[in-house]
Formats: C-alpha cells, structure tokens, sequence
C-alpha cells in the first residue's frame, strides 16, 4: 500500500463534519501565472488548490460538492481564500499583478453579505479590491439564485474584477457575458488543444474573441500546452494565456517570474504597426484623460469644466486597465440639482465613479483598422473606441477618427495602385501576405509570377509594346482569378503576385498552367512574323551581352501554406521565393510548387 493511499485511509476515519480541519493540513494553495500574451510579462496569478487527493477526493470541484452538501462551504471557501490573499500579499510586486480567485455562486445568501467579508480579507492582509478577480464558473446558473445579479453589482462597484470561468463548456456563459459586465473571459482547455489544426476552433475563438471585445471584455485563453495553441490564441486576438506552456502551477512562489521570455519569443515576433493600418491607427488615436474608477468625483467635475466640449471621458481601474467611459449625462441631472452636487461629494452618500460606468469596445493597438470598425458599430450608442497597448489604456478613437483612418486607407491603397494595370501595389501585397500567414483556416498560395526574356522584347520593340504585355498579363490574371478569396497584385515592371485561400493544390495547378499557356500563345502575337517562325530572337541582356533568347514566357513560383500552418515571420516568406523563383525560371514549364513549412 502506497504512502498517499494509507493517508487517505486514515483521513477518512474522521466523519464529513471534520473537513475543513483536514483540509487545513492537507490542502495547498499553488498559484498559475496568466501572461500577456504580447510581452510574456506576467499578468497575475490563478489560485488552485492542491492536495486534495490527500483527503480522498479525485478534484478540487468534487472537495467543494462535498463541503457544500455538508454545510461546510462557507468555511472551507474562507480558510482557501485567507491562505490565497496572504500568499499574494506575500508576493514582491503583488501591487502590480491581479489575482483570479473562483467564485462559488452557492455562498450567495449564507450567513451575511459576502462583498463585506471579502473586503475585511483584503484589508488585513493589506490588497486592494482592483487586484482581485472573482472567476464565475459556468457550472452553476446564477441567474437562478436572486440575489447574483445584485451580487455581481456589488463586488464590481467594491472594485473587483470579473470574469468568466471555463466559457464556453457550461449552460450559462452567453448568458453571463450578456447579462454582466464582466472584464474577463477565460476560454476553456477544450477550445484550445489542438487549436491549430481545427478551423472549427479556431473560427469559435476568433468570433469569442470579437464579441467580448465589443463588449469591453479582455479574453485568456486557459489550458494552453504547445507553442502551436499559444501561437494560434496570439493571432487570433486573445489579451492574456494561461497553461502549462507558460508556467505549471506552483506552491513555491519563489520560483514564479515577473516575465517569460519564451513566450514573446516564441512563433515569431508579433507584428508590430508597420502595416497601413497600424501607421493611421496611431496618427488618429486621441490621448483623452482618464478616470479611475476609485477616484473623487471631483475629478469628473474638474475634467468637465476644463474641457467642456468633450461630453464623456475613460474610466480605468486601478491597474489602467478600461473599465467602461463615464458620460456627462450620468452626472449633469446631480450637477444642476440645487443640492446634486454636494450630495456627490458627502461621504454617506456612498457613491463614486464605478457607479456611472458605462461599458465601451476595447481594441488592440495593433487590431487591423476594419476589425475596430466592426467592434465600434457592434455596440449601439457607443461613443469610441477604447484602445489599449499590451492591456493598458493608451487612447481612444472616435467615430470621426475611424472613419478617416478607413478614407485614408482607401486613398493610400489607390495611390499605392499600379498605373498602368490598376492592381495594388508593394504595401497591399505585403499587408495581405502579413494577414494570410495568421490565418491557418485554409490552405493558402502565395503565386510570384516574372516574364522572362521580357528585357530583350522590350528593348527591341519599345515601351508601348512592353505595356502591352504586361496588361495583357494583367487582363489574364483578372479572367482566371474572381472571387473574394482572390488577391491580384502588381510588384511593379513584369512582375506580379496572385493571393488563393480555399483551393486545393489541384485547382490551383490547373487554372495557373492555363493562365500561362494562353499568355504564352497571345503574347506570341505581339512578335514580328520572323521571330514567330524563329521561335527566338538576339538581344542583350541584363549585363549588355549580346545572346539569343526564346520567346517570352511566364513563370510562377508558388508558395504552398497548408491549412492550420500559421507564423509571424514574414521575411522568410521573401527568402523562400527567391530560392523557388529560380527553379521555376529553370523548369521546363515555367511552374515550380514549394510546401511552405513542411
């Protein structure tokens, strides 16, 4: 008989009314970090409990079902939590790191207020409510119980933050993200594994995502164990991760880091606003002033008169994360009371800034400009964007501001348009490779497509002649290549760049070798009778030689990413082409197919 299993039975000697004492020597408070998924800079901790098996129980869930069937909840929850707020106090930079707490929604009505006890907690061990966060589980309906709604407002006006546990798994998650204003949901392990590979995942994640950003809520991706899943959590919008690929829980709080390298590292570096988007997003971006949530309300009074055109102002918590904006209109009815005003300020009123908090859309600094758009008018009566930088508030963006951000973007993408066959230009094409190497939905083709022998016709027969091959190319890709999933670019002289997403290798194949043949026939036409029947023609080349060159052709190099293969590095996009660009010159028929990743 092993050591754990003559402990157990030992333990259960003792009668169910003896589990909280038992739990006071067998269970262990362990902390995970949760990393910003941009930095690799911790975030905060979860608190887990562990030693659990000790007392005979398979889960810390199954220890709880106990404890509550017995009456013995309440205290249980008040020995876990004690223990979890001195362990964070006892942290060196626990000011700056947020703690996720679980939450029982079955403690709702016992034995007094629970916001009261908590607070008495906190305050001994000297935390404030702003870096604690209670985690709603999916596995209990809430909206059952009569008193959560009203439990929800409490803990959020006391200056605790919320989030969701486990979305996506339970019965109650929509509801709760609808109904309550959370500032987190933490979407469960079973979304996550494998996420890579499943476009069925990873199109769930991505609209979660999009939702609770619109609705100012930040997403954690929870249970992440590969580089793959945190890759793929990274690109597709998630603000914060969790899991073993961060950190394994720990019950030596020694060994947890302030930052984890790996992870900024890891899949590449993130893109930062070097794109269209990116540039205009930060020229139009409006440093507005904040409030804090705990603040006096004679800030709001301040703000007011010093800028009396702005009807409305942000409101961050504690950890200048957003919590919502504060409207003029929430306050100008207390304003303009004879009495409003000091009745706002007198301390047995009891009500601050959190009490006037509207909910606003947050983005990311580096969200491509449509997706803020998107979030922007997903939100009815929304005044702006609330726009953040690795978590913390860094601006917003208005109405206005969003709708020059997309007009300059229009009027860029048409100067950056070839004159001569009207298709995008170098920065299109790079922004679409930087956007289609993140999205592993499908299979994706990257088509180089370069004359050659063009140089020798072109000095030979004279620029007109040389334009007009090069739109006949331009007519063919148009002819072959319609659709949404399409992308036409023009590199610049009588190179070109074709974008496919959807297709298999097969029907990309085919519709590239007709497109070449029938480029090959009609620019035959463009040659003089003698050179037609030569099949070739003397010219010099691109080092003034004098030599004989075959009649221009085209030829493409593809760059094959299969569906569910997604990185960040797009420079290596450009060395592989270059190397596959010469097979394809040196083939026979002009058409070489290199698997990007493989």
């Amino acid at each position: 008989m092993s050591a754990v299993s003559a402990e157990i039975l030992s333990l259960r000697r003792f009668g169910d009314d003896q589990i909280v004492t038992l739990a006071k020597l067998a269970i262990e408070n362990a902390f995970q970090p949760i990393a910003e998924i941009a930095t690799g800079a911790v975030f905060g901790y979860e608190t887990l409990m562990r030693g659990y098996e000790r007392l005979g129980f398979a889960s810390p869930l199954e220890l709880l079902d106990k404890a509550e069937s017995t009456g013995q909840l309440l205290a249980l929850e008040h020995m876990l939590n004690t223990r979890a707020f001195a362990g964070f106090a006892s942290l060196p930079d626990f000011a700056s790191r947020t703690l996720f707490v679980n939450f029982d929604s079955r403690l709702i009505g016992l034995e007094g207020d629970v916001v009261e006890r908590l607070g008495s907690h906190l305050k001994r061990a000297g935390i404030p409510p702003s870096s604690i966060c209670f985690e709603l589980s999916e596995r209990f309906d809430g909206g059952k119980m009569p008193d959560f709604a009203g439990l929800v407002q409490r803990l959020r006006l006391a200056g605790f933050k919320l989030a969701i546990d486990d979305f996506g798994v339970g019965f109650n998650g929509l509801k709760l993200l609808c109904d309550q204003p959370v500032d987190y949901v933490k979407i469960d392990r079973h979304f996550i594994s494998g996420i890579e590979s499943s476009p069925r995942k990873r199109h769930l994640v991505r609209h979660t995502v999009n939702t609770a950003h619109v609705l100012g809520t930040r997403v954690i991706a929870e249970g992440v164990e590969t580089e793959a899943e945190f890759s793929t959590c990274r690109d597709l919008g998630c603000d914060l991760v969790q899991g073993y690929f961060v950190a394994r829980p720990t019950v030596h709080f020694s060994d947890l880091q302030p930052v984890y390298p790996h992870l900024e590292a890891s899949g590449g570096a993130r893109r930062h606003s070097t794109s269209l988007d990116g540039i205009l997003i930060r020229q139009q971006i409006e440093q507005v002033p904040a409030l804090r949530e705990n603040g006096d309300l004679d800030e709001v009074f301040e703000l007011f008169r010093h800028s009396p055109q702005r009807s409305f102002f942000p409101v961050l918590n504690a950890n200048g994360e957003p919590r919502g904006v504060l409207h003029e209109y929430h306050v100008k009815e207390m304003i303009y009371h004879p009495f409003g005003r000091d009745l706002l300020k007198n301390h047995m009123y009891q009500r601050h800034i959190a009490h006037f908090v509207t909910p606003a859309p947050i983005a990311d600094l580096e969200a491509p400009a449509d997706e803020m758009l998107r979030i922007f008018a997903g939100m009815d009566g929304a005044d702006c964007v609330i726009v953040t930088e690795n978590m913390r508030y860094a601006g917003i963006l208005s109405a206005a501001s969003l709708l020059k951000i997309i007009s300059e973007k229009q009027l860029k993408t048409a100067q950056d348009q070839n004159p001569l066959t009207g298709l995008p230009g170098n920065r299109a094409i790079r922004d679409y490779v930087q956007d289609a190497v993140l999205d592993g939905d499908e299979a994706r083709y990257f088509c180089y497509c370069d004359f050659d022998s063009f140089k020798p016709f072109n000095d030979h027969y004279g620029f007109q002649k040389g334009d007009l091959a090069i739109s006949l190319f331009a007519a063919l890709m148009r002819r072959h290549f319609i659709g949404e999933q399409k992308f036409l670019g023009h590199v610049g002289g009588d190179d070109f760049f074709i974008g496919i997403s959807g297709a298999t290798h097969a029907e990309v194949e085919a519709v590239l070798r007709r497109m070449l043949a029938e480029f090959r026939a009609d620019v035959r036409q463009l040659y003089s009778p003698d050179h037609q029947a030569a099949g070739l023609m003397t010219g010099h080349g691109r080092n003034g030689e004098t030599a004989t060159f075959p009649l221009m052709r085209c030829s493409i190099a593809v760059l094959a990413l299969s569906e569910g293969f997604v990185f960040s590095d797009t420079q290596a996009v450009s060395a592989r082409i270059a190397e596959v660009k010469l097979q394809a010159k040196e083939s026979e028929e002009g058409l070489v197919f290199d698997l990007f990743g493989a």
